[in-house]
């Protein structure tokens, strides 16, 4: 478990506390007043090897594909790379939006790095560094769970986040997986 403080917003007083249990980012509830710390780019806090080959996203998604902690989601309909800046751009969009009410499940880790070499670089001499932090996402992944508000104002806060995305999304609930039947 890995627990951490950061900031709102630009010069906000306000901070936030998250937790990250095994790949699953859930943010708790703001505390007022504290102005240490900061939130940093999700990425990886240390790796065997610091560059990877760019991979084929043939498919679905084989896991993460089912509503699991929170009532609410937001499931990829499309394959791509979602970067650490669209994964903390939605996050802050859907914090902003319900106001400390309820409890936000990041279920996307950004741990693919991306290489890129300079501007103007002529070709060869080695692979370039890396230049931002992705997640692998496939159709039928969930992105972001939601729970502890009303069903519109969830709808409303993961509309705003799936405007942050490169994929089309879509807002679904939690299923009981013996009936088949909405968990209300």
């Amino acid at each position: 478990m890995w627990r951490g403080q950061g900031k709102r917003g630009a010069g906000a007083d306000e901070t936030e506390t998250f937790e990250v249990f095994s790949g699953v980012m859930a943010v708790g509830s703001l505390q007022l007043g504290q102005q240490e710390g900061a939130i940093h780019m999700l990425m990886p806090k240390r790796r065997k090897y610091n560059k990877q080959m760019r991979g084929r996203m043939r498919g679905k998604a084989r896991r993460g594909a089912v509503v699991q902690f929170g009532d609410y989601g937001l499931q990829a309909l499309e394959p791509s790379w979602v970067t650490s800046r669209q994964i903390e751009a939605c996050r802050r969009a859907m914090v902003r939006y319900i106001r400390r009410r309820g409890k936000v499940w990041i279920r996307i880790f950004p741990d693919k790095p991306v290489t890129q070499k300079a501007a103007e670089t002529r070709m060869g001499k080695g692979k370039g560094s890396v230049e931002k932090w992705v997640c692998v996402v496939k159709p039928g992944r969930i992105l972001f769970e939601m729970s502890g508000v009303p069903e519109a104002d969830a709808r409303e806060a993961l509309r705003l986040a799936s405007h942050k995305l490169p994929i089309k999304t879509k807002f679904v609930k939690r299923f009981d997986p013996i009936s088949g039947r909405e968990v209300s």
